[in-house]
């Protein structure tokens, strides 16, 4: 998915934060809605990292449109909602 890639460099261009991983990706009427999980803030252990996701709307082609930040959760939560 070429949008997708797009999206998530973009994402990382406007915010300076590394996706992790797509979690959720939905088309929309004009564009692609992806839920984009992040690491928010690098703890040691790891596992005690904050995680955060967030929802990327692009175009079609994956260009940014928007962005916003759903949940910050801890890394070794088991259902981060």
């Amino acid at each position: 998915m070429d949008s997708a890639r797009v999206a998530l460099l973009e994402f990382h261009e406007l915010t300076g934060l590394t996706p992790e991983g797509i979690s959720g990706a939905r088309p929309e009427d004009d564009g692609w809605s992806f839920l984009v999980d992040v690491t928010e803030l690098e703890r040691i252990p790891a596992s005690s990292s904050v995680m955060a996701t967030y929802r990327v709307d692009s175009d079609n082609d994956g260009h940014v449109r928007q962005y916003e930040r759903l949940r910050r959760y801890p890394r070794n939560a088991t259902d981060p909602t």
